[in-house]
């Protein structure tokens, strides 16, 4: 792991349900979570990307629990929220919506051939073996665990994980708490409706995909920030879309706004080329060209983008 972007911490946030957070949050640094049951049962939300890192991460759960995992919630596709996957024991069942399956498999190990910079060691693809479409609810003993799908947002297979006694809920990349969202491969007009799903569940615990843990009052205040970025997005493609502007001329004209100084502010060209698709009426299911959304993104970035992991 790279020494620069902080120290993961293990943080028990309900008793027996605890949060891995990884600083700085940054491309490929997640955060996961551990979930034991009142029979010992033990679940993960997600593993990370590199294999020091879930090295790391396992060894951080078993200081919690000796059990192996009976279950791994993958939010989404993405490689740092999967590629620990095939570090659990056959027996763990991997779970996730029907599209966070068709996603991993369809996207193999790009993130890490992308993302360079990290030593990712030895990582494998294995996708989820059970499957959803709404809504699965797992009993860990008397410990209920909910699953929802918000429709597409962040991706086509976002899952949330919610425990209702608790009041935790893990959002996946629904939440960047201090970044921007990414949303090239999911829907503009779907996150701010599962925006919208989160704050339903009026939570006491957020657990975002990336940054700090979110308490009271900082979860809306989280979600209300990234309502207005997408409003802010909305209207730069409405206009650019009308204009016929390439997305990476409307973000050079509309030079800095408040949402500048989140991190990875390239992804705002990366969102409005998902913006344009949903404008052109294109369906949900056709996957963008990434190959020409990450070059616009890193002449946004202004050269390649540094992965820390």
């Amino acid at each position: 792991m790279n020494p620069s972007a902080g120290q993961p911490e293990l943080v028990e946030v309900a008793a027996g349900v605890h949060a891995y957070i990884q600083p700085d949050g940054s491309w490929m640094i997640n955060n996961t979570g551990v979930v034991v049951g009142s029979d010992d049962t033990l679940l993960l939300v997600d593993t990370t990307s590199t294999e020091a890192r879930n090295r790391a991460l396992f060894a951080s759960v078993a200081s919690v629990s000796s059990s192996d995992p009976q279950y791994v919630i993958n939010t989404h596709h993405h490689g740092d929220h999967t590629y620990g996957n095939w570090l659990v024991p056959p027996s763990t069942v991997i779970v996730g919506h029907d599209a966070c399956r068709e996603e991993v498999l369809a996207a193999g190990l790009i993130a890490a051939q992308v993302l360079t910079g990290p030593d990712y060691g030895h990582i494998e693809v294995r996708p989820p073996s059970l499957t959803y479409t709404s809504s699965l609810t797992l009993h860990l003993g008397s410990r209920v665990v909910e699953l929802h799908h918000p429709g597409p947002a962040h991706t086509r297979g976002d899952t949330v994980v919610w425990l209702p006694a608790e009041r935790v809920l893990f959002t996946g990349d629904l939440v960047f708490a201090g970044g921007q969202p990414f949303l090239a491969e999911g829907s503009i007009t779907g996150y701010q409706s599962a925006l919208e799903f989160l704050r339903s569940f009026d939570a006491s615990v957020v657990v975002p995909g990336h940054g700090p843990l979110l308490r009271g009052a900082e979860i809306n205040r989280v979600l209300d920030d990234l309502a207005d970025y997408t409003t802010y997005l909305s209207s730069l493609a409405a206009a650019g879309h009308a204009a016929s502007k390439s997305p990476l001329d409307v973000v050079n004209e509309a030079g800095e706004s408040r949402f500048s100084t989140w991190q990875e502010s390239e992804r705002l060209v990366g969102n409005l080329h998902r913006a344009y698709h949903e404008l052109d009426g294109k369906p949900l299911s056709e996957r963008l060209e990434l190959s020409a959304v990450w070059m616009d993104m890193m002449a946004l970035h202004g050269g390649p983008i540094a992965c820390h992991a």
